[in-house]
């Protein structure tokens, strides 16, 4: 009888020493580059406006030259409170302002130059656009940054080193007068023809010019948590200005042999200028058209900003304002029926890292982007599989990979079953990232298999969301 009770306890401490052993199965390490923290807030951050709007306006061009005067900035019904409420109800997260665009006026009562609000008499020399659109931005709950053009065709001491000491001295200004800043743009524009405090010639610079490690260095050290764009490094360009994303999408950079987190931005206008011309008034997208740009930028795992130029009067024109409105309820509309949990009957994995739950494919669905599905080391194909309790009506489906520890993913597929049990193709992809957002077929499907057929290490997710048709 001892005996058989010493293999009985022989055999529970073998199961618990096994069990135990699958707790502490090694999580993943991090791949490649990963984004700083300041990168993770600038991606949830996913969609916000773009406002152009200085001398320019008024004068109804795309670039001023450098030679407006500033009594021509005269908004005679400015409203920046309209302009944060509009961008508010487009399910947008921020705006970013022009607060001096390549014309050199600015948008503040600046210390450096007289070219700025401050000697306009609008306002009586009050005026602080920079100062009004930070404050109803937070108002709205939107977070503020602002543009500030390296190239100024109105400056005398451009492409002189005094000039960059005049760059900085504003970015002081900007950076620690008006709050927390979420984004700074610098432009690559690089010299050319311009006013020049009269002079009215052609100036160039070198690629050295703007020294840009240590203009962001200063940045960075005004505000931490401030996304560069541009030259900074922290996020950049996407390489047109027509609202697309190109694929593959990677947000891995390598630079003389380094992998460093570099994301991608697009950047478009509602209408085709960037600057408010009353021309473009029957120009303005449609909100399907700004459906398809989001599915091919936010879905393709970069953010968008949308450029929305207020009119000479200084509001949002009635056009655009109309249809940012009707594209934030169509958007809220878009992905309002994510398929219930209660509807799947299952979700497994052809392979789950260390046989252990911790990393299985429920955490796919478990809500929180802190957990994700893991394959073993050596895996660089895998798949998942939804089986639901009922067939479904198809719509979106939006995948997500865990890029605190790195992009992985190079391409993938999606299969579903349909009630007669076969399964089909509905959609192919290349990269993840932050997310992949695309449109699937009309019609039912009684399963769902997503399938990573390249990775460059083991594939990582954290959400798998299919979307049902929104409601009428």
């Amino acid at each position: 009888m001892n005996k058989l009770l010493q293999i009985l306890f022989l055999a529970v401490m073998i199961c618990g020493n096994a069990d135990a052993a699958r707790t502490k199965v090694k999580a993943p390490a991090p791949f490649g580059a990963t984004p700083s923290p300041r990168q993770m807030a600038w991606h949830d951050m996913k969609f916000y406006a773009f406002v152009h709007f200085t001398t320019t306006t008024f004068r109804d061009v795309e670039w001023g030259y450098g030679d407006a005067v500033p009594d021509e900035f005269q908004p005679t019904k400015y409203n920046p409170r309209q302009w944060a409420e509009v961008f508010k109800a487009a399910g947008m997260k921020g705006v970013i302002l022009t607060a001096k665009h390549h014309d050199g006026f600015c948008l503040w009562p600046t210390k450096e130059t007289d070219y700025c609000v401050a000697n306009s008499s609008w306002r009586n020399g009050t005026g602080d656009v920079v100062g009004d659109l930070s404050r109803e931005a937070r108002r709205a709950g939107l977070r503020f940054g602002v543009y500030l053009s390296p190239w100024d065709r109105h400056d005398l001491r451009y492409a002189t080193p005094a000039y960059i000491d005049y760059y900085r001295a504003q970015l002081r200004e900007l950076l620690t007068n008006y709050g927390p800043i979420f984004e700074v743009w610098e432009d690559g524009a690089n010299g050319g023809d311009g006013y020049y405090g009269g002079l009215k010639e052609k100036r160039t610079i070198g690629p050295g010019y703007y020294d840009w490690p240590n203009t962001s260095f200063l940045i960075h050290s005004l505000q931490p948590d401030v996304i560069i764009w541009g030259a900074g490094g922290d996020a950049r360009w996407c390489g047109n200005e027509s609202g697309y994303m190109p694929e593959p999408n990677w947000a891995v950079m390598e630079v003389n042999g380094t992998e460093y987190w570099n994301p991608a931005e697009v950047d478009v206008s509602i209408r085709p200028g960037w600057f408010y011309h009353a021309s473009e008034d029957d120009r303005v997208r449609s909100v399907d058209n700004l459906m398809q740009i989001y599915y091919e930028s936010v879905g393709r795992g970069a953010n968008l900003i949308l450029n929305v130029p207020p009119t000479k009067e200084g509001l949002i024109h009635p056009t655009d304002s109309a249809t940012l409105v009707a594209f934030g309820k169509a958007l809220k509309r878009e992905f309002s029926h994510p398929l219930k949990h209660s509807a799947i009957k299952s979700l497994t994995a052809s392979n789950v890292r260390g046989d252990d739950k911790t990393y299985d494919a429920t955490r796919l669905t478990d809500g929180k982007r802190s957990t994700y599905w893991a394959t073993d080391d050596e895996v660089r194909e895998a798949s998942v599989t939804m089986m639901l309790k009922s067939p479904q009506p198809l719509y979106a489906l939006q995948l997500s990979e865990p890029i605190q520890l790195g992009q992985r993913i190079a391409k993938f597929s999606v299969e579903v079953q349909t009630s007669e049990g076969q399964w089909q193709q509905v959609a192919t992809g290349t990269t993840i990232g932050p997310q992949h957002i695309m449109r699937l077929p009309d019609m039912k499907a009684q399963a769902l298999r997503v399938n990573i057929e390249s990775s460059r290490a083991c594939p990582l997710m954290n959400e798998l969301v299919l979307y049902l048709p929104p409601k009428p």
